[in-house]
């Protein structure tokens, strides 16, 4: 884990992995509002080639209800980034946006403790969408 990521490595070809984060985002209660093919993008608009990597925009609509109602600035940090990167034909990084990391920038007032609430639920979902990659 970086300093402001959430990390997991997987021994699992890439496509195969983009199917596995969707399903673990599902069961935890996500879903996917955007996509953004980093490799086609880079290609196109640089013609470079770089490995594949999609990030995906994830979002807890309750959960991001919650965050809007204690400060509607907070949307600047919506949806959830995650991140899915091949490493070679086998292995694959799934990363995202360490909620806690984003609450070091929440105030000490009631909606820096609501936005404290509404990050560690975050956190305990994703952490439970990349664990459960590492279980499958």
């Amino acid at each position: 884990m970086t300093g402001y990521t959430l990390s997991t490595t997987v021994e699992r070809p890439y496509l195969e992995t983009v199917e596995a984060v969707r399903a673990q985002l599902g069961e935890a209660g996500f879903g996917v509002l955007t996509e953004i093919d980093l490799k086609a993008t880079l290609k196109a608009k640089l013609d470079v080639d770089v490995e594949p990597q999609l990030i995906l925009g994830a979002c807890r609509p309750q959960l991001a209800h919650q965050a809007l109602q204690a400060d509607p600035s907070i949307a600047a940090l919506l949806p959830c980034n995650v991140v899915i990167r091949a490493v070679d034909d086998t292995t694959t990084v799934v990363e995202s946006f360490d909620p806690d990391v984003m609450m070091s920038l929440a105030g000490t007032d009631s909606a820096g403790d609501a936005l404290r609430t509404v990050a560690a639920e975050a956190l305990q979902r994703l952490t439970a969408a990349l664990t459960g990659l590492e279980n499958h």
